[in-house]
């Protein structure tokens, strides 16, 4: 099971969902509007100063599915590079395996003794 976030530009809301929709992707999704903040292609605040705004599209998927997702954000990029389309997914699956593996032993630091070991969870892994 995948937790997808797409995080795009307002402009481009119809031809992702027309891409989503080509692809048999991102049938069912939950949609923030009027998401505001600062990333890599700049602000969207909307307000006087900055006055784009973008929205969040959670979808809940298969890795199947996702993979058809990817493919449709792709192509809205392409079309739109400097929109700012941003896909980022969570593989919950090998996370919950991960958690239900056994915990690695406990290491001594300087700072004493570590009560826990964080584990960085990295994204679906969606490549061909």
């Amino acid at each position: 099971m995948y937790r997808l976030e797409i995080i795009a530009n307002n402009s481009v809301e119809e031809n992702l969902l027309d891409a989503l929709k080509a692809q048999d992707a991102g049938k069912y999704y939950t949609k923030i509007p009027n998401v505001h903040g600062i990333g890599t292609s700049g602000p969207r605040m909307g307000d006087a100063i900055w006055p784009e705004e973008n929205f969040v599209f959670v979808i809940w998927c298969e890795e199947d599915e996702a993979r058809r997702v990817k493919t449709a954000v792709d192509k809205v990029k392409a079309q739109f590079p400097d929109e700012g389309v941003k896909l980022f997914g969570l593989n919950l699956t090998a996370a919950a395996e991960e958690r239900a593996a056994p915990a690695p032993a406990k290491r001594n630091s300087k700072r004493g003794d570590e009560t826990s070991n964080p584990r960085i969870l990295d994204g679906p892994e969606l490549k061909e």
